[in-house]
């Protein structure tokens, strides 16, 4: 009996333990459920503001205008500046999703949407009338003027100050709208590229003119060197000349040409001496041997022999 009660008692046992297994399935399930919608909410109350602080700026992050240092000369970003103002288009802002950017801007001398400038530096505006509800202003909605102003201030030689503002008013109720930095920055990155570009025409520009200057010098070595060669023919041709003229010089020193009626070519310095030829007026001889009163001579023919210096006179 006790073994049966015993069976009886565990089948009694599996059987309440059956019939509480679903109902306790059901309360881990509830209370799973519970805890992800817990988290859920939880996760959906961290993110979501921050998802909304993305697209939405809070009031205070607007109309902070831009201010940059450049390692440019002022000269350079005032024709940066002037270029951009006067490109007829505000960056960074449109006046419907298919837009660009909103053209129709022109530059003016002064705006009376900004307080007057009164500290050091050029100042710029750049308006644009009529914009209807530009993108990047804090709440607007309605139409009115938009406009930019850019100050430049020199620093030292080197580097120069740029501040850009961006202000939207509207015409009817004059409301003014400060901007959320966008015109400001793309205004500012459009200034950036023509600096760039001025810098790079200025290195080409250094470039070309080092190029010239190259060239200027080796040109000028070059003419140089024909200068020199020049000098150097001259000389050379000066020198030959004057040897030529030394030679001419000898040649008349130790050439003859016998007088007329002619001469006989006698075998030794005397009157007495045997002729070895008769030389016709005109003939030419060399002088060898020089005495007082007689000539040691050779012929054009290679014969030596002596002949009287009254019968040779000089080259003509």
């Amino acid at each position: 009996m006790q073994n049966i009660a015993r069976k009886m008692g565990i089948r009694s046992f599996y059987e309440t333990a059956s019939q509480r297994l679903p109902a306790q399935r059901r309360r881990v399930s509830r209370r799973r459920l519970a805890i992800a919608t817990f988290f859920a909410l939880l996760l959906a109350w961290v993110v979501l503001p921050l998802h909304g602080r993305e697209h939405k700026r809070r009031k205070e992050d607007y109309g902070l205008g831009f201010s940059t240092e450049i390692q440019v000369p002022e000269g350079e970003v005032l024709q940066a500046v002037e270029a951009v103002v006067n490109d007829g288009i505000i960056q960074g802002s449109k006046e419907y999703n298919k837009d660009k950017y909103i053209e129709g801007a022109t530059p003016a001398a002064s705006s009376a949407l900004f307080p007057e400038w009164k500290e050091p530096g050029k100042v710029y505006y750049k308006v644009r009338a009529n914009a209807l509800d530009p993108h990047g202003f804090y709440e607007s909605n309605d139409v009115g003027t938009l406009a930019v102003r850019y100050v430049v201030q020199s620093k030292d030689a080197a580097k120069t100050v740029l501040r850009i503002n961006a202000v939207f008013v509207e015409d009817f109720r004059h409301t003014v709208h400060p901007s959320d930095g966008s015109v400001e920055d793309a205004e500012y990155a459009d200034i950036q590229d023509h600096i760039d570009a001025l810098e790079l025409q200025k290195k080409q520009a250094a470039e070309g003119e080092q190029h010239r200057q190259e060239e200027i010098a080796r040109q000028a070595l070059e003419h140089k060197r024909e200068e020199d060669e020049a000098l150097a023919l001259a000389t050379a041709q000066s020198s030959a000349q004057s040897l030529e003229q030394h030679v001419e010089d000898l040649r008349r020193r130790v050439e003859r040409v016998i007088k007329a009626p002619g001469a006989p070519l006698k075998s030794a310095p005397f009157h007495s001496a045997s002729n070895l030829k008769s030389l016709e007026t005109g003939t030419e001889v060399v002088i060898l041997i020089a005495t007082p009163y007689w000539y040691g001579v050779e012929t054009e023919d290679g014969q030596h022999g002596w002949i009287h210096r009254e019968q040779l006179e000089p080259l003509p």
